[in-house]
């Protein structure tokens, strides 16, 4: 039994928490998911808005880069329901045999000593697309929990506004910013965790242009990075 850290009363410690974003991060870019879903938002935009398809994609542009997500401009300025746009966007994307089990993620999480961190989702999609996700990737007995952008409650906040780097502490019971590890391939998402405290990796994939200056503290080109900048969290790391 390995033995647990203790405080001068005796008491353990709390866990620190390792935040894992989902989308282009636990999965490649290179599985155009993205690209497929850019597709179904657009043409949401051109058919509930009634827009030619070069405002649609405009529009869609503008929104993302305002808010952080399309369907946050939707709701603010079109009063569109949230849970409608999900099942004809995220829910309709066609991810079986795009998104497949991935032995070496697989492995990774699995050296992460989780009596010293626990494993967190933290992504601005739906419920529903996360569960979807972490299903393909057979990884859904891995983490304790999963913090979601919930279109079900309006106004809602999604990464990178502070208030949602707040309610994924909360939901994952950690109070301490210096607590809190996060990787992610976006970014302003990345930016914004560093900036409020919490130790940062931003992932940027191989073929994927290095941004001129870094989002956070870290800046890797696969996850299996994370073994070298936080090897306190693995096992294979730690033998005594």
């Amino acid at each position: 039994m390995e033995k647990q850290e203790t405080t001068s009363n005796g008491a353990t410690p709390p866990r620190q928490v390792f935040f894992f974003d989902i989308d282009n991060c636990l999965y490649p870019k290179s599985a155009k998911v993205h690209d497929l879903m850019a597709n179904l938002i657009d043409e949401y935009f051109a058919a509930h808005l009634s827009l030619p398809w070069e405002d649609a994609v405009r529009l869609h542009k503008e929104y993302y880069q305002n808010y952080g997500l399309a369907i946050e401009g939707l709701v603010r300025h079109h009063q569109i329901d949230p849970l409608e746009y999900n099942a004809k966007v995220d829910d309709a994307l066609p991810l079986d045999g795009v998104i497949t089990p991935n032995p070496q993620l697989k492995a990774l999480l699995a050296d992460i000593d989780t009596t010293k961190v626990k494993l967190w989702l933290f992504t601005n999609a739906y419920i529903n697309h996360a569960k979807r996700v972490i299903k393909l990737l057979e990884i859904e007995d891995v983490f304790e929990g999963v913090t979601f952008c919930d279109y079900a409650k309006v106004p809602f906040v999604c990464k990178p506004h502070p208030g949602m780097y707040q309610k994924a502490m909360a939901e994952a019971g950690v109070e301490k910013y210096e607590d809190c590890f996060f990787v992610d391939d976006s970014y302003s998402n990345c930016k914004k965790a560093q900036e409020l405290g919490w130790t940062t990796a931003h992932l940027v994939e191989e073929g994927v242009n290095v941004p001129r200056t870094p989002a956070s503290k870290y800046q890797i080109r696969h996850l299996e990075e994370l073994r070298s900048i936080f090897p306190q969290f693995f096992k294979s790391t730690n033998k005594e």
